[in-house]
């Protein structure tokens, strides 16, 4: 019984973390969805990559992955700079579509390393995603 209790009670505070977390990033729209795929397939990608070169490094993975979180941080600032202003989600899709982008270009990157060919148009779409983040 008291494990029951015990896990029921992880399972609350589990949800209202997650909850909070989601508000904090401006909610699980299809931006965020994008950007959370892009970013793990981006860390996934990195750590295959790195253990074909054989230099796979914990201290490297662990770096990676505070710098992932660094990016929702950014986004929870741009969800809470777009509440001030009350812009609607302007400086939010501006910093979510740049780290996309981005990670698009890693996740590219990363395959090349590893001898797996991407589409053209992938990389097409990615670049002119990139593009237009310079034109922003």
């Amino acid at each position: 019984m008291k494990l029951e209790y015990i896990l029921d009670y992880g399972r609350y505070v589990f949800a209202a973390l997650g909850t909070a977390l989601v508000t904090l990033l401006g909610g699980w729209d299809k931006l965020l969805q994008v950007l959370v795929l892009f970013v793990v397939t981006d860390y996934i990608t990195g750590v295959v990559a790195a253990w074909f070169e054989k230099r796979l490094s914990s201290e490297v993975g662990a770096k990676g992955i505070l710098k992932k979180l660094l990016i929702f941080a950014v986004v929870a600032i741009a969800t809470s700079l777009d509440k001030m202003t009350g812009t609607n989600e302007v400086f939010r899709s501006l910093v979510v579509l740049f780290y996309v982008s981005n990670e698009g270009l890693s996740v590219i990157e990363n395959l090349g390393k590893c001898g797996v060919p991407v589409p053209g148009a992938l990389k097409e779409a990615i670049l002119k995603l990139k593009e237009g983040e310079k034109n922003a």
